[in-house]
C-alpha cells in the first residue's frame, strides 16, 4: 500500500538537492493532567512484592512463562518512586524528505549536515527523539518515567524540556560545573532524520563526526543523577549512549544501578557491532553491559553478530549463559515477530499485520512495552504480544516522539487480532535441537492439543484478559492488573 506524506517546501538546498521537511502530525496523549495512581503498581512509593501467584499463562502468572522469579525479583526492587529512567540519548529530531540519502564518505556527510544546519526548518518539523521515544511510549502505558541526560540552554533544549513535561515525564540534568555554556559541546544534540522516496532512513548528528563522546566533559555521576537511578525500578540504556558519554562513566552508572537494586535494560542497537571492535575501553564497557544487564534487547541480526549463531533462540541462550545477571533476552525480528528467552523457557509471538508508514521509533516503543510487562509481572507471551502491538501501532504513524503509539491505537490493533503468522519460519526455528523446558507460541486460532514442550496460547485469550485492564486504565487512570 502506498502512503503519501504531506510535505512543505523549504528554502534549504544542499549539494544541489532541495530539502523538503516532512510534516509531522503531533499526537498527544492526555497525560499531563492525570491524577496520582492508587493501584498497586502505580501508587507513589508502593513496593511491588504484593503480587499474587496464579496459574500458568493467566494474566497474573508468575510461573516460568511469566516474569522470572515472580515476587522475588520484584521484592529486590524495593520501594522506588520511578518505574523507568532512561540514560542519555536526549536529542531533537529534524525530519526531512530528501531525494537520496547522505553519501557514505564521512567528509561528505559532515559537509551535508553542516549545510542542513545553516537553515533549520520551522519548529513544526522538530520532534523529540532518542530515548524520549521510550519515555513517551512508556508514559502512554501508564508507566512513571524520568529521563536522565543533557540538554542545552538554547531553543532546542527548551523545546525538548517542554515536550517531556507535557507528556508527564520528568527530566534530570546530567551536568557538571563548567565554564563554557555557550560552547557547541554543551548544546542539545540534533539528529537529522533523512527519509528518501523509498522510506529508507539516514541519520546525521554531530556525534557521528567526533572520536570523543559528544559530552566527554562529563566525568562522574552527580548526586541528583544517583538519586534518580536509586529511585527507579528500571534504568534503560542503549548503544547510542556511547556516542555521548565516556565508557568509564557508563560502566560506573551500570555498577551503581546494580548496587542500588535497579534493573538494567540494555539495547546495543546498530552501535553494537562497532563497540564490540572499538577501543579497549569501549569493548570492556560494552562487555560489562552484555553480562550485567537484567534484560538485553537485540535484533536477530545483532544477536547473530554478537554470537556468530544464526538461530535467534540459540543465540539468545548463548548470551544468557554468558551473562552474570541476565534474566531475559529479547530478540526483535520486525515483521516476523519477537522472541523472549529465559533460563527455562522461550516465548514466541508473531507480529501484527499493519500498513507500515514509518519505522522510526518502533523499537523504542517496543522497549517501553517490554518494561511494562517486566514491571507488572505479566506472562512472557502477554508481554511480547503487547510489545508487538505497541511497536506496530507506532509504525502506522509518521515519525517518533509525540507520534509514537497511543494506548487507544494499541487497543484497536489488538482487537483487530490480525497476526502475521509464518508457520514455516517458526517450525524451522524450533526444529533444531533446542535445549528448552518449555516453548510457548502465540497463535491466532486455538490449537487443540500440546506436546510435552510446545504450548499454544490463543491471541483471543490474551486480548480478552489484557483489554479490560487497559480500558480500565484509559478511563480511570488505574489498572489493577494483580
Amino acid at each position: 500500500m502506498n502512503h503519501q506524506f504531506i510535505a512543505l517546501k523549504s528554502p534549504i538546498e544542499c549539494n544541489g538537492f532541495p530539502q523538503n521537511p516532512r510534516l509531522i502530525q503531533a499526537i498527544f496523549a492526555p497525560v499531563s493532567h492525570r491524577k496520582p495512581r492508587s493501584s498497586i503498581f502505580n501508587s507513589k512509593g508502593v513496593e511491588l512484592s504484593a503480587l499474587k501467584h496464579h496459574s500458568s499463562h493467566s494474566l497474573n502468572s508468575s510461573s516460568g512463562s511469566s516474569s522470572i522469579d515472580g515476587g522475588k525479583r520484584l521484592r529486590s526492587l524495593g520501594v522506588k518512586e520511578i518505574d523507568v529512567a532512561t540514560l542519555g540519548n536526549l536529542c531533537v529530531d529534524i525530519v526531512l524528505n530528501v531525494p537520496e540519502l547522505p553519501p557514505d564518505s564521512v567528509k561528505e556527510r559532515k559537509a551535508y549536515m553542516e549545510c542542513l544546519s545553516q537553515s533549520p526548518p520551522d519548529t513544526k518539523f522538530w520532534e523529540a527523539g532518542g530515548n524520549c521515544n521510550v519515555a513517551i511510549a512508556a508514559a502512554r502505558l501508564g508507566v512513571r518515567c524520568t529521563t536522565i541526560g543533557h540538554v542545552g540552554s538554547e531553543v532546542y533544549g527548551h523545546f525538548l524540556i517542554d515536550v517531556l513535561r507535557d507528556g508527564g515525564i520528568g527530566i534530570v540534568a546530567m551536568d557538571e560545573e563548567h565554564n563554557a555554556e555557550s560552547s557547541a559541546e554543551y548544546e542539545t544534540l540534533l539528529c537529522w532524520v533523512l527519509v528518501d522516496p523509498l522510506q529508507r532512513h539516514g541519520f546525521c548528528s554531530r556525534a557521528d563526526f567526533s572520536k570523543e563522546p559528544a559530552f566527554s566533559w562529563m566525568t562522574k555521576l552527580s548526586s541528583k543523577v544517583k538519586m534518580a537511578i536509586k529511585n527507579s525500578k528500571i534504568l534503560f540504556c542503549n548503544g547510542y549512549g556511547f556516542d555521548e558519554l565516556a565508557p568509564s562513566l557508563l560502566t560506573s552508572t551500570l555498577h551503581y544501578a546494580v548496587e542500588v537494586g535497579t534493573s538494567v535494560f540494555f539495547d546495543p542497537g546498530p552501535r553494537g557491532k562497532s563497540l564490540s571492535s572499538g577501543t579497549p575501553e569501549e569493548q570492556n564497557a560494552f562487555g560489562q553491559f552484555l553480562r550485567m544487564s537484567d534484560v538485553l534487547l537485540l535484533t536477530s541480526e545483532e544477536a547473530e553478530s554478537l554470537t556468530g549463531i544464526r538461530n535467534p533462540v540459540l543465540a539468545g541462550q548463548d548470551l544468557l549463559r554468558k551473562g552474570s545477571r541476565t534474566k531475559w533476552i529479547i530478540v526483535k525480528m520486525g515483521a516476523i515477530g519477537s522472541i523472549l528467552i529465559s533460563a527455562s523457557s522461550v516465548s514466541c509471538a508473531p507480529a501484527f499485520k499493519v500498513n507500515v508508514v514509518d519505522t522510526v521509533g518502533c523499537g523504542d516503543s517496543f522497549v517501553a512495552a517490554i518494561a511494562f510487562g517486566f514491571l507488572h509481572n505479566l506472562p512472557m507471551i502477554y508481554t511480547l504480544t503487547l510489545a508487538n502491538a505497541v511497536g506496530a501501532a507506532t509504525a502506522m504513524g509518521c515519525g517518533a516522539g509525540r507520534n509514537v503509539a497511543t494506548l487507544k491505537q494499541v487497543m484497536e490493533l489488538m482487537k483487530a487480532a490480525n497476526l502475521n503468522e509464518d508457520d514455516k519460519f517458526w517450525d524451522e526455528l524450533v526444529g533444531e535441537n533446542l535445549d528448552i523446558q518449555e516453548i510457548t507460541f502465540l497463535s491466532r486460532m486455538v490449537v487443540n492439543g500440546n506436546n510435552n514442550r510446545i504450548n499454544h496460547v490463543s491471541l483471543q485469550n490474551v486480548v480478552s484478559e489484557m483489554l479490560p485492564k487497559l480500558e480500565a486504565w484509559q478511563v480511570t487512570g488505574a489498572v489493577p492488573l494483580c
